[in-house]
């Protein structure tokens, strides 16, 4: 079971399962489809979860999965290392 992270949204999680399930690179246009968000909004949240080590963005606007982002939604990392600028 993943810690709740106080300045995730709801989406995020949703974004770290997709690439958890699908691992291969997306862009937030095709996986916002996929989750059926906005995809400026999935932009955004892909660039703050990036920034929290949870993603990487690997080639121009392709986003995958971090070892972190693994060790996260496995449960087994300590949230407190997780932090961005709001």
């Amino acid at each position: 079971m993943v810690e709740r992270v106080p300045w995730m949204a709801p989406v995020d999680y949703e974004i770290m399962l997709f690439f958890d399930e699908h691992p291969i690179l997306v862009s937030p246009k095709v996986l916002a489809a996929d989750i059926e968000y906005d995809r400026h909004y999935v932009s955004k949240r892909c660039k703050i979860l990036t920034e929290a080590g949870l993603l990487t963005k690997v080639e121009t606007g392709l986003y995958e999965l971090t070892e972190t982002g693994q060790t996260y939604l496995e449960g087994d990392l300590d949230v407190s290392e997780l932090e961005v600028d709001e």
